[in-house]
This record gives structure tokens, C-alpha cells and sequence, in this order.
């Protein structure tokens, strides 16, 4: 009987061990699966969050190529824009000398003149010279008689290129662009500085977005304006104060050929006198004649053209004075610089009227000339020289 009831016993201790084991058996085999189910779902969220973020760059990139290419309309907006009001420039043009030689024609079949239609051309051409005069503040009739002395301030840098002061500020500093093709200005204090300078990292720095073109640049007011390089005829208004880029223009019929034969690297030359802002180009529609144009250096658009009777073959360089241009000559092996052609925006002023100038005691050549109208100074570059040529002006008779 006791062994009867201690296998009951057994069998029941038994039975309740399995039982508990069943038990931990199926807890461990729901941790297991909870366990897993929370893994997946880290990595799905981890999933999600990195698809997130390839959308988020995907995004930045889109954004990115829309901006590019909104600013690459503009840019042809501007383009499209300035060719347009070339094209009607030129038709106008094209007009005039249909009128002209139409009315050569009916001069010559003896055909009867319409007298007022004469009359009221004149009234018109009166008006147009009018308005150009008074834009130009025609107040302003001096001429170059004669260059009186030179100064070479120093000799440093490159062959090419182009130093001045601003004739738009009162201040004395001196900003020194070396070569044709760079984008850093240098910022002296006044022209001792400049001089006595040994070593050019004494001067402060001016780091430019894009390169310059040329050295027809030149500063004004406060801004450099510059031919952008690697463009046909896009002109950068860049205010070196605030170091950002304010304005830019496309400048019609630039860009083509270059400004002047014996320094072919300046496509457009930018010049300043007593008017304002000019820019300088030859053309090869008019047989490679420079073109001279006014720009309203605020709104950075065109004023008026001229087609000048002055040719860019064996031109180095070329300046502004009182509404006038003077263009400078020499040899392709570099001689006597010498002014052989000028031309007065009013026709107040003819090339025969002037007589020949020569620029004294030097042999050489120039890759830059630019008045200051504030000192009545031209500022040059000469084989590396920087030079002051001081000018002899009467008043136009």
C-alpha cells in the first residue's frame, strides 16, 4: 500500500515538473517571436528613415538644377533682350541710310523736296542732339592738346595689366589687377603705399566669384565693372565694398573681335570720364571700326551707341575725355605710342581738327590706358610698368 501511494506521488510530481516546462517553453518561444516582430520593425523604420533621406537629397539635388536653370533663363532673358534692341538699333540704322541715299537719289532726278518734311527732320535731329546733350551734360568742352610729362610710378607684376584709382570716391586708394585673365584685386591705402610695397600680400585682398576678361576694366563709385571671362559680352557690376555681385549686362555686338589689334585679350574696354561709365568694341560689320557706347552704371543698362570712324588695326589702347574719344597707335614690335584718331560723341570735334600727340619718352607698348577725370591723369600699363601721363587740355573753341 505505502509503495502505491508513493508512485502516486511520483506521478503526480512528475506531471506537474512537465507541465511548468511546457509553460517556460511556450513564455521563451513568445519572447523569441515578440522579439523578432520588434527587429523587423527597426529595420523597417531604419528603412523608412534612410528612404527619407535619399528623398530629402534627391530633393536638395532637383532644387539645386531648378535654381541653375532659372538663373540660365535669365540669363538668356537678358541675352534675348539686349540682342533685340540691338537688332532695332541697327534697323534704325539701316533706315537712316535708306533715307539718306533715297533722298540722294530724288536730289539727283531733280525731284521737288518736300520742305517741311526737311524742316521737320531737322526738328527731329535737333530734339535727338538735345537729349544726347543734355544726358551727357554737355557743359563738359575740353580737348586734349597735348600729353605733358609722364611718371613711372613702378615696375611689378605681369606684362599685362591694370591699375587705377576710383574717380567716383574721394579717397586715395590704389587697386592694382594683375594680368589679363585673374580674379584677384589688390587694395592699397594711397599710391606711397603702393609704391614702397615690397610685398604684395601687405595689400588687401579682393577675391572676385568669376575671372576678368581683358584688362578693360575699370572701378567706379565703389564698383568694378568688369568683362566676365569665358563670356561673349556679359559686363559684371561688382560692389568690391560688400564683395557680391549687384548687376550684370550683356553689351550688343561685343565680344567678336578685339577691341584693339596689337592687344587682342581686351574685347571690351570699359573707360570713365567726366560723363560716366563708356564701354569701347570693334565691330566686324563696320569693317572693324570701334564702337563706343554710354551706360548708365546705376541701372546698368545702354544709353546711346556711336559707330566711330575709327579703325582697331594697329590700336593698343584707348580713352575717354570729355564726352571724346582718343585712340592710341603703334607698331606690333612696340614704338612711339601716339594718338592718330578722335572722335567727339556731339561731332563738336573731327580727327583732321587734332593733330597727332605722341606719348613722350618712351619706346614700348601699352596693354592699358584710363583717364581719371577727378585728376585729369591717364592711368597706363606698359610692359609692366604702372605710369601716370599727365595731360595739356584747352577748351574747344
Amino acid at each position: 500500500m505505502a509503495n502505491l501511494q508513493l508512485r502516486f506521488l511520483l506521478v503526480s510530481l512528475f506531471t506537474s515538473i512537465v507541465g511548468e516546462a511546457q509553460y517556460v517553453m511556450q513564455d521563451a518561444a513568445l519572447m523569441h517571436y515578440i522579439d523578432r516582430r520588434f527587429q523587423s520593425l527597426e529595420n523597417r523604420l531604419e528603412k523608412c528613415n534612410q528612404d527619407i533621406m535619399d528623398y530629402v537629397e534627391e530633393f536638395r539635388d532637383f532644387s539645386k538644377r531648378i535654381i541653375s536653370r532659372l538663373e540660365g533663363l535669365n540669363v538668356y532673358k537678358t541675352e534675348f533682350k539686349n540682342e533685340v534692341e540691338h537688332l532695332l538699333t541697327r534697323v534704325e540704322r539701316a533706315q537712316r541710310d535708306i533715307d539718306y541715299f533715297a533722298s540722294g537719289r530724288d536730289s539727283d532726278a531733280c525731284v521737288e523736296v518736300d520742305e517741311d518734311l526737311v524742316e521737320q527732320q531737322q526738328i527731329e535731329e535737333a530734339e535727338e542732339r538735345r537729349k544726347i546733350k543734355i544726358v551727357l551734360n554737355a557743359s563738359c568742352d575740353n580737348m586734349l592738346t597735348g600729353i605733358k610729362s609722364l611718371k613711372i610710378v613702378k615696375k611689378t607684376g605681369d606684362a599685362h595689366g591694370s591699375w587705377m584709382k576710383d574717380p567716383g570716391k574721394n579717397h586715395p586708394k590704389i587697386y592694382f589687377l594683375n594680368r589679363s585673365k585673374n580674379n584677384v584685386i589688390l587694395e592699397f591705402a594711397n599710391i606711397r603705399a603702393f609704391m614702397e610695397s615690397s610685398n604684395m600680400l601687405a595689400a588687401r585682398r579682393v577675391i572676385l566669384p568669376t575671372h576678368w576678361q581683358g584688362t578693360g576694366h575699370v572701378i567706379y563709385k565703389g564698383f568694378l565693372f568688369y568683362h566676365r571671362y569665358g563670356s561673349l559680352n556679359e559686363i559684371i557690376k561688382y560692389n568690391i565694398h560688400k564683395r557680391n555681385i549687384t548687376d550684370r549686362m550683356l553689351l550688343p555686338g561685343a565680344g567678336q573681335m578685339p577691341a584693339y589689334e596689337l592687344f587682342p585679350t581686351t574685347k571690351i574696354d570699359l573707360a570713365i570720364d567726366e560723363q560716366g561709365l563708356w564701354a569701347i568694341h570693334a565691330e566686324p560689320d563696320i569693317g572693324g571700326n570701334l564702337v563706343i557706347t554710354k551706360i548708365n552704371h546705376h541701372t546698368m543698362a545702354v544709353e546711346y551707341t556711336w559707330d566711330t570712324s575709327c579703325n582697331s588695326k594697329n590700336a593698343e589702347a584707348a580713352f575717354m575725355v570729355c564726352k571724346t574719344l582718343y585712340v592710341v597707335y603703334n607698331t606690333p614690335n612696340g614704338g612711339t605710342s601716339r594718338i592718330e584718331c578722335v572722335y567727339n560723341v556731339l561731332d563738336a570735334l573731327n580727327t583732321y581738327e587734332v593733330p597727332v600727340l605722341h606719348f613722350p619718352k618712351r619706346y614700348g607698348s601699352h596693354s592699358m590706358m584710363h583717364y581719371n577725370p577727378r585728376e585729369k591723369e591717364v592711368f597706363a600699363w606698359g610692359d609692366g610698368s604702372q605710369i601716370i601721363y599727365k595731360l595739356e587740355t584747352n577748351q574747344k573753341v
